[in-house]
């Protein structure tokens, strides 16, 4: 009889699955009986050139605060799911490991019983007591918290503008949807820059990877409409976002900023590594994207024009929707989690002594030495914010950037500020923070984030698509209204209603 070889993911699934059954290597930090975790193993990714060295400072530093020793295992984050799946399926299973996503390996190992459900336990942990549920529920597998999440910015949301064209046209800054239309209007009718000539519009926005609900400058517009992100719930139950009236209405809207000439003719094509281009070289006037982007666009602004840039560029957070209500676009909050296997972490003992020292490594002590590494080393205080040193060696550098995959923040950043370069930077990164404080306070939450259809796992992404590129077609006047309605009907028929059925079982199960 010959024996059946299984894929790395179903044998990971089968090893995890047999907790107790393995100790892992080593006895130092046991995984067997009562044994005192002095050795805390981790697996974590690194985005850097090259893995940090062995006890290199700030690792020295970050076990001085937890009071243990820490034994990080670093791989490259191009081959870190494969590596996850290897060593799942291997008996030198690690105290910790970093997930990066909640991918069908990870949920169906969760699910086997692979990974300690911690949805009742974090709130025993001073640090680890999440001030952000919202998301912690949204980094959980159907409702079940199998690990800590990594928080990253909740809102991201921005409107960037040509204020010099503001200024000159007599305009104020947007707040409403219908004032994004009219300033559009004007940079497009209006000559904004007086140089005579018929050569600016409104708002640019490049070709989008992806399919629907993937944060682009339409998601956002349609969420600022009432449409839901991603999906919404109508009459308790949940519906597809673009099954709304409120979305309908909202490509509506931008369908009539394309055909006015306010939008780029070129949006389903234009390269989106030039986006910043029509609006640094005077054709465009708004991008609707991130807060990243819009620093990204001052610092070359600034470039540039040195002397006159804080005059040409600001920005502001979400805009209210047509009935005036704030709908603000979030992120899911989180990138990420820190898992524990129950095949190395056995008995409720030993997942004491983890998540005790997971909660010094989240506490305001560890904080700036994850986030921002060594003061002296890797920046210097000034006023209470950190000031970057630039002259760091690289190991040193690496050394910061990886720690900071452990980072968890779940109950807020726990670095210290950065000190902008200038007293107007410094400003306007203070009017991001009340900013994302606020549109956050009007976040329109995912309802399905919790949540893994099997279905969606399968072909969501690709089903996904069909809408997406009926929209493009819909707004560059290549289909119809009705066309556009028939390809969402075609979404249903193609397993979106499976999606839709699975979605709203996992979520009654989940009340």
């Amino acid at each position: 009889m010959k024996k059946r070889i299984l894929p790395v993911a179903t044998v990971a699934i089968a090893a995890v699955a047999l907790a107790g059954c393995s100790n892992g290597s080593g006895s130092t930090g046991g995984s067997g009986g009562g044994d005192t975790i002095d050795t805390l193993t981790i697996m974590a990714p690194y985005l850097s050139t090259a893995a940090p060295a062995a006890d290199n400072d700030v690792e020295l530093a970050l076990e001085d605060v937890v009071g243990a020793k820490l034994d990080i295992t670093w791989v490259p984050n191009a081959s870190y799911g494969d590596k996850t799946n290897i060593t799942l399926a291997g008996d030198d299973i690690p105290h910790v490991m970093v997930i990066g996503a909640k991918t069908a390996s990870f949920v169906k190992n969760a699910e086997a019983g692979g990974f300690w459900d911690l949805t009742d336990k974090l709130d025993d942990y001073e640090y680890l007591k999440t001030t952000f549920p919202e998301v912690e529920k949204a980094s959980s597998v159907n409702g079940s918290v199998y690990g800590i999440f990594r928080m990253r910015d909740t809102m991201r949301t921005s409107v960037t503008i040509r204020t010099d064209w503001l200024e000159n046209l007599g305009l104020d800054m947007p707040e409403t949807t219908e004032d994004l239309y009219n300033v559009a209007k004007a940079f497009t009718e209006q000559d904004p820059d007086g140089n005579g000539q018929d050569d600016t519009y409104g708002i640019a926005i490049p070709k989008w990877p992806g399919g629907i609900g993937t944060n682009s400058p339409f998601d956002a517009i349609e969420t600022w409409y009432g449409s839901g992100n991603r999906y919404t719930e109508r009459d308790g139950e949940l519906v597809a976002a673009f099954d709304t009236d409120e979305w309908l209405d909202a490509v509506d809207f931008e369908k009539d900023l394309v055909d006015s000439g306010y939008i780029n003719s070129d949006f389903a094509t234009l390269d989106p590594t030039k986006w910043n281009e029509p609006f640094l070289n005077g054709q465009a006037g708004i991008i609707i994207d991130t807060y990243s982007r819009s620093g990204q666009i001052t610092g070359l602004m600034k470039e540039l024009d040195p002397d006159n840039w804080a005059d040409k560029v600001d920005f502001t957070g979400n805009l209210a929707g047509p009935d005036g209500v704030m709908r603000a676009l979030p992120t899911t909050g989180y990138s990420g989690f820190l898992a524990i296997p129950k095949a190395k972490v056995q008995t409720e003992e030993q997942l004491d002594q983890v998540l005790t020292i997971l909660n010094k490594m989240n506490s305001p002590e560890a904080g700036p030495i994850i986030n921002n590494g060594i003061e002296g080393v890797h920046y210097t205080l000034e006023d209470g914010l950190a000031v970057g040193i630039t002259d760091v060696s690289e190991d040193e550098s690496n050394a910061s950037k990886s720690i900071a995959q452990l980072g968890m923040n779940v109950q807020g950043g726990l670095g210290l500020d950065a000190k902008q370069p200038t007293e107007i930077e410094q400003e306007r990164w203070d009017k991001r923070q009340k900013l994302e404080e606020s549109d956050y306070a009007n976040a329109v939450i995912d309802p399905t984030a919790p949540y893994v259809s099997d279905t969606y796992v399968a072909k969501g992404a690709q089903i996904d698509l069909i809408v997406g590129d009926a929209r493009l077609k819909y707004l560059a006047g290549q289909i119809s209204k009705d066309d556009l309605i028939s390809e969402i009907a075609r979404w249903h028929a193609e397993g979106g209603d499976a999606i839709l059925e699975e979605l709203n079982t996992l979520a009654a199960a989940d009340k």
